[in-house]
């Protein structure tokens, strides 16, 4: 059910975890809670949390579970799981992206980081990536991807270029989980799926998706409601 998918852990995951990307529509994005709560970043933030935090989290803020009923599905008391909740929000607060941007300005970053792929333009991606940019791929242990997350602006773009120059790919943009995103193509068939985090107009994360596994929902638009 809900809340064992919630509450279930992933171990023994070779290199860096991330959720799994769904491509959806523009609309998603007009309900702003949804959209956060949906998004590659707030559901890695998620993934720091105890099972139990997390479901409680999620059923509670995004479903807006009544206390009762989250109490007796975890078989604690309905003060116990306000105590839960209100640990996992500070949790939260403290790791979610700092500022919500618009999805304009979302699609303003994504458009000018994929211009700046498509053109191999170093100088382009130095200016959409904040200094202090973070890039966390997944791959599983199923096809090559850093294992750990790469810092920096330069060294970030420099892996990018190097990276992309070796292989005959086709990049479009899309909407994951809410937001604007990228969709990398190669080899005949979709090879990663791109989220990113902005503040003040540039890129602070990119969350690459690369576990074939994990693309297995992108041949089709999900419908996401609160209901």
């Amino acid at each position: 059910n809900r809340l064992r998918s919630l509450a279930r852990r992933r171990e023994d995951y070779v290199g860096e975890w991330l959720p799994e990307p769904l491509l959806t529509s523009p609309d998603v994005a007009a309900d702003v809670e949804l959209a956060e709560s949906l998004s590659i970043a707030m559901l890695t933030v998620l993934e720091t949390l105890g099972p139990a935090e997390r479901a409680v989290f999620v059923l509670r803020e995004v479903f807006d579970t009544p206390y009762d009923e989250i109490a007796q599905a975890l078989g604690k008391s309905p003060a116990a799981v306000r105590q839960i909740a209100h640990r996992a929000r500070d949790h939260v607060a403290a790791r979610r992206p700092r500022m919500p941007v618009s999805p304009t300005e979302q699609q303003e970053a994504v458009d000018r980081l994929l211009a700046a792929i498509r053109h191999g333009d170093l100088q382009g991606l130095l200016d959409v990536l904040a200094p202090d940019v973070v890039v966390i791929a997944d791959g599983g242990g199923l096809v090559t991807a850093a294992r750990r997350p790469i810092k920096g602006a330069e060294r970030v773009a420099g892996l990018l270029i190097a990276g992309l120059r070796s292989v005959d790919f086709e990049a479009a943009a899309v909407w994951l989980n809410g937001s604007p995103a990228l969709r990398f193509d190669a080899a005949g068939g979709l090879n990663a799926a791109v989220s990113v985090a902005v503040e003040d107009g540039r890129i602070t994360r990119i969350y690459i998706i690369a576990n074939p596994h994990k693309l297995a929902r992108l041949d089709g638009v999900v419908a996401l409601t609160r209901s």
